[in-house]
């Protein structure tokens, strides 16, 4: 079967481009159209126009593309698609997951083949390729995640801005002056995933409105690294109280190299994490942490791209607050505390 990406590659012109001279939804140049328009003559390509029951059912599935690239954490991501599917199926949906890497060709196979009725999108990236064709196909979506240019597209995250903010705001109210962010693995950084940044950003304004010292470290998964992040912080930054970590994997083994290296958590070392709630209170220390609402995040996607469905309108970017939970990995800075 004919693609898109064939006909783009034919006519010279990117996938989203020939989707727009196909729709109408954004203006062409007639030189441009006319190429694509050959293209698709030559080539038999033909638009699949889904068909929809009387009751405007269509094929009742929705696509969710979690992309499983380097650095994703599997058990938060299974949150969200048990989310979306939980959800779907309360709408009477089925859901469709694509784990590759997907980018236009992807998402253009689905909207030509009516595999699915919409489709929910994650691993958002700041500069995303395939914002253009989201914008240009007939395909609803919803991204979990809000790229640079939300323009043209419907949204719902976290504010992970906020919420590195607010970590660093919980620190600085307990006296805490020389704080570290332990990030994601770099390749997340790299593909400049927009959650990872946008938390990167919050914990460095919030650090420089308090004047506080701060370093943020990407870090790789596994106890070696977290034992060797663990050492590089307190040789770089011997004044080190505070630490946020945005790295699921890492919570436990940094408890533990950091004990091992003579901290106490909290006495020596206050610790707050963004993470899903259940692991945060399931830490070998109960974790101070700001959630990551997967299953929220899923569920509000899922009523957002059941109204597109519906033609209901629906706002472009949807961000929910952060919440902080204080446990017992926090505690005002030891030479801060009240004396007697």
């Amino acid at each position: 079967m004919v693609k898109i990406t064939d006909v783009a590659r034919r006519a010279g012109v990117s996938p989203s481009t020939v989707s727009y001279a196909l729709s109408g939804k954004r203006p062409i140049s007639d030189e441009t159209r006319r190429r694509v328009q050959a293209a698709v003559r030559e080539l038999g390509y033909r638009t699949h126009v889904r068909t929809r029951s009387g009751d405007g059912a269509g094929s009742r599935v929705l696509a969710l593309a979690v992309p499983m690239r380097s650095g994703v954490h599997v058990p938060v991501v299974t949150q969200f698609a048990v989310s979306v599917v939980t959800a779907a199926r309360a709408h009477g949906h089925d859901v469709l997951l694509l784990t590759r890497g997907e980018g236009e060709e992807g998402i253009g196979r689905i909207a030509e083949t009516g595999l699915a009725d919409a489709l929910v999108v994650m691993d958002v990236q700041l500069q995303d390729p395939r914002l253009a064709l989201l914008r240009s196909s007939p395909l609803p979506s919803v991204l979990i995640g809000v790229p640079a240019e939300p323009d043209g597209l419907t949204c719902v995250d976290l504010d992970f801005g906020a919420a590195g903010e607010l970590c660093v705001e919980h620190l600085a109210r307990l006296g805490h002056r020389t704080v570290a962010l332990v990030g994601s693995p770099p390749e997340v950084y790299v593909r400049r995933t927009a959650f990872a940044r946008r938390l990167v950003r919050g914990f460095t304004t919030a650090a420089d409105r308090h004047r506080l010292a701060s370093a943020v470290y990407p870090c790789a998964a596994g106890r070696d690294a977290a034992r060797a992040l663990a050492e590089r912080l307190l040789r770089e930054q011997p004044a080190l109280t505070g630490v946020v970590v945005h790295n699921e994997p890492l919570l436990d083994p940094l408890i533990d190299a950091f004990e091992e290296l003579g901290l106490r958590i909290p006495e020596d070392l206050s610790l707050t994490a963004v993470c899903p709630a259940p692991v945060a209170a399931s830490a070998r220390v109960p974790l101070t942490s700001v959630t990551v609402p997967a299953a929220e995040l899923g569920t509000r996607a899922v009523h957002l791209l059941v109204r597109k469905l519906s033609g209901a309108p629906v706002p472009g970017v949807t961000l929910l607050p952060p919440r902080l939970t204080e446990r017992a990995s926090t505690a005002p800075r030891a030479d801060a505390r009240p004396k007697g």
